[in-house]
């Protein structure tokens, strides 16, 4: 038996994309204890057949003191726990965690789920960008979740030698399968995520405009405001915002599409569970967007930041028949099943396991 530490920074994350490689861990007869901030869904995590402890973690301050009292608590952490082998996720595990795995010579496998602030040119990209080349430089492995953003860290030489590509975090073929093509004749574009500038609220927003008082599409947004931001799709009568629903499978079910005007992913999973649930995608030509679809066949792309161009896309998805849109989501499911199983990324963190 051998004992995995699993370094997060939100419990939601953990449930939704790492449920199944906790069961895979424990089914293979290893102790899993998750560490992550104060949680009011630890008993979920528990059930699994992890243990959890909650850490003073706070994924979006800045302050570099409490970001020092992090890597303090980490290194108490492992010392006491003594892990044989650490997985981290987002930006301050992996380079909190990394710098405490380096210090105390634990093995260490880090997954870069995007860019995010390393992406913004400027001071506190400089910072992070030094942060995590002291924390990754002995990583076992440095898992990256698209291309671009493996090219983009061996560019500024933070990694090398040492990363693999994952088809992001993989979907649960099981949980979001095939359903049906909703009957409905208007067309019903599902955004789920936060409602802020980066997931392109205010995009999705101009092209909700420009479609009031057109009978063939409604949007619907699931997702709460973060950070102060005002929600853009007030008082547009053709969005319906349905606030947070841990239940996005039932949401899912009843689109037409999935649409994310996103400035930057990792890798998309809400994409990638739409198309497994058999919907098109309609999504920015971005890194972790863009992998979860076939221009054309699957989805439709079209321009970040780039509200027209959004509009395009929409209005070139509403000219199809009803059969080629069902069509388009049976096409989505099979490149699913073909590129993005699950089980392929538990696989690869399996593989590390066996190294240790």
């Amino acid at each position: 038996m051998k004992k995995v530490l699993i370094l997060a920074n939100e419990d939601t994350h953990v449930l939704h994309f790492r449920s199944e490689l906790i069961v895979a861990l424990v089914k293979n007869g290893n102790e899993v204890i998750v560490s992550i901030p104060k949680s009011n869904r630890k008993d979920e995590i528990i059930a699994l057949g992890a243990k959890v402890v909650e850490t003073n973690l706070s994924r979006h301050g800045k302050n570099p003191l409490k970001d020092l009292k992090l890597l303090k608590e980490y290194k108490l952490l492992i010392k006491e726990l003594k892990p044989n082998i650490v997985f981290s996720f987002t930006v301050k595990p992996n380079v909190y965690g990394g710098l405490a795995c380096r210090k105390l010579k634990v093995p260490f496998v880090a997954n870069i789920t995007g860019l995010g602030v390393i992406g913004q040119k400027g001071l506190l990209q400089k910072i992070t960008l030094w942060l995590c080349k002291k924390g990754l430089k002995d990583a076992k492995c440095v898992f990256f979740q698209n291309e671009s953003n493996k090219e983009f860290f061996e560019s500024k030489k933070i990694v090398k030698g040492n990363v693999e590509l994952l088809p992001g975090s993989g979907v649960n073929l099981e949980k979001y399968y095939y359903s049906e093509y909703p009957s409905d004749n208007v067309s019903n574009l599902l955004f789920v995520g936060r409602i802020v500038k980066d997931k392109g609220a205010y995009e999705l927003a101009s092209t909700a405009k420009h479609f009031l008082g057109d009978n063939r599409v409604r949007f619907t947004i699931l997702g709460t405001c973060e950070y102060g931001f005002e929600n853009p799709f007030e008082n547009l009568p053709n969005v319906e915002c349905k606030g947070y629903d841990k239940n996005v499978r039932a949401h899912v079910e009843d689109a037409h599409a999935i649409i994310l005007p996103s400035y930057h992913e990792g890798m998309a999973n809400v994409l990638l569970e739409g198309a497994a649930s058999g919907r098109p995608v309609l999504a920015s030509n971005i890194p972790g967007c863009k992998e979860s679809f076939d221009e054309g066949v699957t989805g439709f792309g079209f321009t970040v930041k780039d509200a027209q161009d959004t509009i395009r896309a929409v209005e070139k998805f509403l000219s199809l028949s009803y059969e080629e849109k069902r069509q388009m989501g049976i096409l989505g499911r099979k490149k699913m099943e073909n590129q993005f199983d699950r089980n392929i990324v538990i696989g690869k963190y399996l593989d590390k396991l066996g190294e240790v």
